[in-house]
């Protein structure tokens, strides 16, 4: 079958995606990625997956572009004729829908990575991000959402009807992290200028506002306790909430590490003491859950994603949502306490190593592909055991999958 997923970016695809596809492609599957083009491609056509590229399509608003990347779907659609439309990301995830449906397309499911609204919100963003949710759902098979938190509320407040809802999950490459590598810590603090009993705290993200960076270097100014600070990722100009040039200028200035966009994230890890996650919001945040695997101490918000990577008192700490003041609190805690850092950094690494594994997720996937039809093989994998939040939301839909078919679930 040929089967199109299609993403704003192709950052998304690399990033968020790439097991998945793959392992479409593995099992026999046309898979073609459509998104604006960028230097991922080449990424993509190593692995077999053909790129088309979305024209238009950007992160930012911008009602001409998002029409012009309508139009430029449209005419892929028409030319690719394909088996199934796989959305993601918000903007995708509206007008693909509705418009391979349109088009005739025999299967159209669609990825929440995180419902693009939070109970902080306001009751306008809240009304206008679920009701083009709820709109969009109407036109797919199957939504397959990342948070169970989210798949709970979709379900609880009918912005997709609940027999169509799965919970997906997210996961890494956990072959990929170490909790324990000396020399490579001692590697990566000499190239960034970093003593070696220097406490470092790291964060991983865009440099948007809404990762939480604002609040994250007004906590770190304003902490008393020694740290170096590195932030990793890279900047975002499309988007209206963008870090301004002059405050990432004057953070440079007091010593703050912005290390722009690396592939190497799985070496910079062991660098650090501790990581933080400060965003307003979230799907399953993979970044979290690759420093949990690297063994870290993790802070993150208190909002739905996170909660599902960072148990509170257990493998880190939550913190309230743009709270500078909860935010250096937590902070100066872990700075000062080593023994906490490592007994919360141990728990991380063992919840990772049971609960973060992709291949978990591309099983779920392709036992969500079956439902349609979509002829995918079984994935051999070990079973986990299903979150209470979710029997109890798929019991009340009626759509319990058998157990045997049900497994648990940076920069973009």
């Amino acid at each position: 079958m040929k089967i199109l997923h299609l993403t704003t970016v192709a950052t998304s695809h690399q990033h968020l995606l790439l097991p998945q596809l793959v392992a479409l492609t593995e099992a026999g599957h046309e898979v073609v990625a459509v998104s604006a083009t960028g230097p991922e491609v080449a990424t993509l056509e190593q692995h077999g997956i053909r790129h088309r590229p979305l024209e238009g399509s950007t992160r930012g608003f911008d009602l001409r572009a998002d029409l012009r990347a309508a139009h430029s779907f449209a005419r892929i659609v028409r030319d690719e004729r394909p088996d199934v439309v796989h959305t993601h990301n918000p903007k995708p995830g509206v007008y693909g829908r509705i418009l391979a449906r349109a088009l005739g397309v025999k299967h159209v499911v669609n990825t929440v990575h995180g419902l693009y609204a939070t109970p902080d919100d306001s009751l306008r963003r809240r009304l206008v991000v679920y009701g083009l949710e709820a709109m969009a759902a109407r036109f797919s098979h199957l939504e397959l959402v990342q948070s169970i938190e989210d798949a709970e509320l979709m379900r609880r407040r009918r912005l997709a009807p609940a027999a169509r809802v799965r919970h997906l999950g997210n996961g890494i490459e956990l072959d990929r992290f170490t909790a324990d590598c000396p020399d490579v810590e001692r590697e990566v603090r000499r190239e960034l200028g970093i003593g070696v009993e220097e406490t470092v705290v790291g964060s991983v993200g865009r440099l948007v506002a809404e990762k939480g960076f604002t609040e994250l270097l007004a906590a770190s100014e304003a902490l008393d306790a020694p740290h170096a600070l590195v932030i990793v990722g890279p900047d975002d100009p499309d988007k209206s909430d963008a870090i301004p040039r002059s405050v990432i200028d004057a953070a440079r200035s007091r010593g703050v590490r912005f290390l722009g966009h690396r592939d190497d994230i799985d070496r910079l890890l062991p660098a650090m003491d501790i990581f933080v996650l400060a965003s307003y919001r979230e799907g399953v945040p993979r970044a979290a859950m690759e420093a949990a695997a690297a063994g870290l101490p993790i802070i993150a918000t208190d909002i739905r994603g996170c909660r599902q990577v960072v148990e509170d008192g257990v493998t880190g700490t939550l913190v309230a949502r743009a709270q500078v003041g909860s935010l250096r609190t937590a902070l100066g805690e872990l700075i000062a306490n080593r023994d906490l850092r490592e007994r919360y950094g141990k728990a991380g690494r063992a919840k990772a190593m049971a609960e973060f594994d992709e291949r978990q997720t591309v099983a779920k996937l392709f036992t969500a592909y079956r439902e349609l039809g979509i002829p995918c093989p079984r994935r051999d994998r070990t079973p986990v055991e299903l979150d209470a939040v979710e029997v109890a939301a798929s019991q009340a839909a009626g759509s319990v999958p058998s157990g045997s078919e049900h497994v648990s679930e940076s920069y973009v």
